[in-house]
C-alpha cells in the first residue's frame, strides 16, 4: 500500500552535500510535515504525494544560506552608492533610518527582500537589523526561515536597564515564537565600534547563561581595527577574547583585516566567517585573507550583506565573484574549487548558524528546504560538473523553485505566498516617502 505523503521531488541530479557527498541520478526526494523522510530510487512506487514536483532537467541540492543580512535595507537599494563606509553610514544611512524607520517600513521592506531572497535560492537567513517582531512576521508571511537579531548600537550610553533586557527580550521572543517553524531570534551586537565594552561583556554574559548564539560586524575597515587599537590596546580578535566573547558561539561578518595570529585564534574557538565579497569591493573595505582563513581551518560562509551596501541578494553571484577573486589573489586557478565554494553556502553556513543537525544537506530527518536549479537554459548545457556549474555558470536567473519546511514557496519562478507586483508597487511608493524625507 502507498504511503501518502505531502510532496515528492522527483527526477533531476541531487546534490545531498552530506558527508558523504552523495551525487544521486534518478532518485525521488519524500517529503511530509516539513521533513524529508525518504530519499530513494525513482522506480519505486512506496509513496504518492499529494503534490510532485518535476525537476528533471534540474539541479536539487540544499536550500542555499545567508549568514549576514539586514533585510529591511532592501529599501535603500541604489541610495548612497560610490562612498566610503564611515561616509556611507554616517552621513547618510544611519540619519535615514533614525527619522523614517517605524514598523509599517520595516515590515513592507523586509517582506520585499524576504521575497527576493527566496527568488534568489535563499531559504535561510541570518539577519541584524531593528524592530525583530516586524521581521519575523514578514519571513513568516512569505515562507523564508529567519535567525533574527536586534542590531545593538549604544556608543557609551547603555544603560543599567537596558542591560537587564537584554537576554529576558531574547528568551520571551523564542518562547512567543517556539511553534514557528520559520523563525528564531539571537543576540547581534552591532560591532566594537558600535557598543561599548559594557555592553559587549553583557553580550557575552546572556549568550554565555542562555547558549544564544552572537552576530556582529568584525573588522570590516581598515579604520576600524585602528580605532581599536587606538582605544583599547589590542587588535578586534584580541579585545572580544579579553571581553570574553570569542570563546562563544558567533558568526562575525566581513573579518577583512584580520591577521594571522587573530585567525590562528579563531580557529580555536566556535567561530564563522561570513564572506560579504562584494559589499566588500563595493565600498572598497578590502579583500579578506581567504588562504589564511582556510590555512587554519576557520568555518567559513557566504552573505550579502544588506542591499544597500550590495546592491543585491544574490549568493550565487557572491560565490561566483569571491572564487575567481581569490583565484587571482593567490595566482592558483586551483585555489577553492567550486565544491568547497557550494559546501560553504550550504553544510558549512548551517554549522555557522548551530542548524546542522536541521538544515544545510539532504539527508532523511533533516528539514526540507530545497533549492531547485533549472539546466534548460542557453547558458545552462552542457553539464559536465554540478558543483562547477552552480559557482560558474548558473545565476539567480536559474533558480526554478524553492521548498521550505516542505512547502513550495516558488515554483517556477512565480511567488507562491506573496504578489510580487504588490511587493514592486509598495517599493515604488517607498521610494517616494524616502525621497520626501530626505528632501526635508
Amino acid at each position: 500500500m502507498n504511503k501518502e505523503i505531502d510532496l515528492i521531488v522527483k527526477g533531476g541530479i541531487i546534490l545531498c552535500m552530506d558527508e558523504e557527498m552523495r551525487n544521486l541520478e534518478n532518485y525521488q526526494i519524500a517529503i511530509d510535515e516539513g521533513k524529508i523522510i525518504d530519499i530513494y530510487p525513482a522506480e519505486s512506487k512506496e509513496y504518492i504525494a499529494t503534490k510532485t514536483l518535476d525537476a528533471s532537467d534540474c539541479i536539487v541540492m540544499p536550500g542555499l544560506i545567508n549568514a549576514h543580512t539586514h533585510l529591511p535595507m532592501t529599501y535603500f537599494r541604489g541610495l548612497a552608492d560610490d562612498l566610503p563606509l564611515e561616509i556611507w553610514l554616517n552621513h547618510y544611512i544611519w540619519p535615514l533610518e533614525a527619522k523614517i524607520l517605524n514598523r509599517n517600513f520595516i515590515y513592507n521592506a523586509s517582506l520585499h527582500g524576504a521575497a527576493e531572497m527566496l527568488k534568489n535560492g535563499i531559504t535561510q537567513i541570518h539577519d541584524m537589523y531593528f524592530d525583530m517582531l516586524a521581521i519575523a512576521d514578514a519571513c513568516t508571511k512569505v515562507g523564508l526561515r529567519a535567525i533574527i537579531g536586534e542590531a545593538l548600537l549604544d556608543g557609551n550610553n547603555s544603560s543599567p536597564e537596558r542591560f537587564n533586557e537584554l537576554g529576558n527580550k531574547m528568551l520571551e521572543l523564542k518562547q512567543r515564537y517556539k511553534d514557528n517553524p520559520y523563525v528564531d531570534f539571537n543576540l547581534a551586537p552591532h560591532s566594537i565600534y558600535g557598543c561599548s565594552r559594557q555592553t559587549l561583556e553583557k553580550c557575552a554574559q546572556v549568550a554565555a547563561d542562555t547558549g544564544i548564539l552572537l552576530h556582529m560586524h568584525l573588522s570590516e575597515t581598515k579604520s576600524e581595527v585602528e580605532q581599536c587599537i587606538k582605544e583599547h590596546g589590542l587588535r578586534p580578535v584580541f579585545y572580544l577574547k579579553d571581553i570574553g566573547i570569542l570563546d562563544l558561539p558567533a558568526v562575525y561578518a566581513h573579518g577583512v583585516w584580520i591577521d594571522e595570529e587573530e585567525i590562528e585564534l579563531l580557529s580555536e574557538v566556535p567561530a564563522s566567517i561570513a564572506i560579504c565579497t562584494e559589499s566588500n569591493l563595493k565600498l572598497a573595505s578590502g579583500i579578506l585573507p581567504l588562504a589564511a582563513y582556510r590555512k587554519y581551518k576557520v568555518n567559513l560562509c557566504f552573505a550579502t550583506d544588506g542591499v544597500a551596501s550590495n546592491n543585491n541578494l544574490d549568493i550565487l553571484s557572491e560565490m561566483d565573484v569571491t572564487a575567481k577573486l581569490h583565484k587571482v589573489i593567490n595566482n592558483d586557478p586551483a585555489f577553492l574549487p567550486a565544491v568547497d565554494i557550494v559546501r560553504m553556502a550550504t553544510c558549512d553556513a548551517a554549522k555557522a548558524l548551530g542548524i546542522s543537525h536541521k538544515r544545510g544537506s539532504l539527508e532523511i530527518g533533516k528539514d526540507a528546504d530545497i533549492c531547485i536549479l533549472s539546466l534548460s537554459e542557453l547558458e545552462s548545457q552542457p553539464l559536465y560538473n554540478p558543483y562547477s556549474h552552480i559557482v560558474y555558470a548558473l545565476s539567480s536567473r536559474n533558480v526554478r523553485d524553492v521548498v521550505v519546511n516542505g512547502k513550495i514557496v516558488l515554483e517556477n519562478g512565480k511567488l507562491m505566498q506573496e504578489d510580487e507586483s504588490a511587493l514592486i508597487a509598495t517599493a515604488k511608493q517607498q521610494k517616494e516617502y524616502i525621497l520626501q524625507q530626505l528632501a526635508n
